[in-house]
C-alpha cells in the first residue's frame, strides 16, 4: 500500500527563488516507495497561507499525511506550530516528543524545536525542522510508526 502524501515547506527565501529548496528531495529519500508525494508546496513563513494549504490538502485533497519542513524554531517568523495546531482535531504529542528526544542526542539545541503533530480528519500532519539533515534524522524516527497511526486514522486496524 502506498500513502498519499503532501509535503508544505516553510521558507521565505525559497518561495521567492532565492534560495533552492533541499527539504523535499530529503523527505522522499526517506520515506521511500511505500509514501506517494502527490503535492509539494513552497510556501513563505505565513501563517495565513500554511493554515489555508493544510485546510485544502486535508479537506478538499484528503491526503493521508502532511509534512511540513521549516518554521519550528524561535526566531520572530518561526510560527509553523501554532499555525498548524489551530487547524487541529487533536494534537499527538507523542511525535513532537520523539522528535526532540532523538535529536537531542546529536544536537543539543534540539530541545529549541517547537515541532507539532496532530490529527485533521483522518489527515496526519507532522511539523519538521527546516534542514534536510534534521529532516532525516526526524524523519527515521517516525517512519517505523507512521504506516500504523495512517492505517488507524484509516480504519484499517481495529483493536481486539
Amino acid at each position: 500500500m502506498s500513502y498519499r502524501t503532501a509535503v508544505i515547506v516553510l521558507s521565505d527565501r525559497a518561495a521567492a527563488g532565492t534560495r533552492p529548496d533541499a527539504c523535499v528531495p530529503a523527505i522522499a529519500e526517506v520515506l521511500g516507495d511505500a509514501f506517494t508525494i502527490e503535492s509539494t508546496r513552497v510556501l513563505p513563513d505565513d501563517p495565513a497561507a500554511l493554515q489555508a494549504g493544510l485546510i485544502d490538502l486535508c479537506d478538499r485533497e484528503r491526503v493521508q499525511l502532511i509534512l511540513t519542513s521549516g518554521g519550528t524554531g524561535l526566531a520572530p517568523r518561526d510560527r509553523t506550530p501554532q499555525a498548524t495546531a489551530a487547524i487541529f482535531d487533536y494534537e499527538v504529542p507523542g511525535i513532537g516528543e520523539a522528535m526532540r528526544a532523538a535529536s537531542l542526542a546529536i544536537v543539543k539545541t534540539a530541545m529549541l524545536s517547537r515541532a507539532v503533530a496532530g490529527v485533521r480528519g483522518s489527515t496526519l500532519i507532522v511539523n519538521l525542522p527546516g534542514s534536510p539533515k534534521a529532516v532525516r534524522e526526524t524523519l527515521g524516527v517516525l517512519l517505523p510508526a507512521l504506516p500504523h497511526a495512517l492505517d488507524l486514522l484509516a480504519g484499517g486496524v481495529v483493536d481486539g
